[in-house]
């Protein structure tokens, strides 16, 4: 774990949810800039390793959202970015739609998850914004068989908040999760991420400011 990484406070998944409504209720910080700074952090954090080229794979949530942001920023520094989305495009919903329509207009190749018909080459890096802190239970179809696809790869992947598959307050496995090779996690360490069962998938543990004022936490 990093060292910011062990100075950081750890909260919940409910504690983050009410983090977030706070800071829109009483700081007027709208939810797409925590986005925007998210996805910056998670683009800041993959370019760290020099790839020439990634795949994002894009859940509906927001963290799919991130992962369009960091597509975005990516692409804006000379990295080849393929997008794979889970859905449709019109099952994308508030933030997230925002910015997968944001990165239609750029030159960013965009693919709909189809375990036997979604080709790629092998990317330099991966990006997994599949499933966020409000993954709990067992990982089902069509996330299961894109998180063995990432990790097939023999290539770095860089998880958003928590690796897909991971519970965020237990720490406990939910059948497939993404060895994540770093965990880019927002405001706060998530207190499933440093449980014994979790290490072996978190990988190094960064925290990234997403703008919320200093001892917001």
């Amino acid at each position: 774990m990093r060292k910011n990484a062990e100075r950081s406070k750890i909260i919940n998944v409910s504690r983050a949810r009410e983090l977030d409504r706070i800071a829109l209720q009483k700081y007027f910080i709208p939810s797409i800039i925590l986005m925007e700074n998210a996805g910056r952090a998670v683009a800041e954090a993959a370019l760290k390793f020099k790839p020439a080229s990634a795949v994002i794979f894009c859940g509906c949530g927001n963290n799919g959202g991130d992962g369009f942001v960091a597509a975005r920023h990516l692409f804006n520094k000379g990295v080849s970015a393929t997008v794979v989305i889970m859905n449709d495009p019109d099952k994308y919903t508030g933030d997230a739609l925002t910015n997968l329509k944001i990165i239609s207009k750029f030159k960013i190749k965009i693919k709909k998850w189809n375990y036997w018909k979604t080709d790629f080459c092998s990317p330099d890096i991966i990006i997994d914004g599949l499933l966020g802190t409000g993954f709990k239970g067992e990982v089902r179809e069509p996330y299961a068989s894109a998180i063995k696809k990432i990790n097939s790869f023999d290539k770095p992947v860089v998880s958003i908040d928590v690796p897909s598959g991971l519970n965020a307050d237990t720490g406990c496995s939910g059948g497939e999760t993404v060895n994540a090779s770093v965990t880019v996690t927002m405001a706060a360490v998530k207190k499933g991420c440093i449980a014994k069962s979790a290490l072996k998938f978190c990988g190094k543990i960064i925290v990234a400011d997403i703008g919320l004022p200093r001892n917001f936490l």
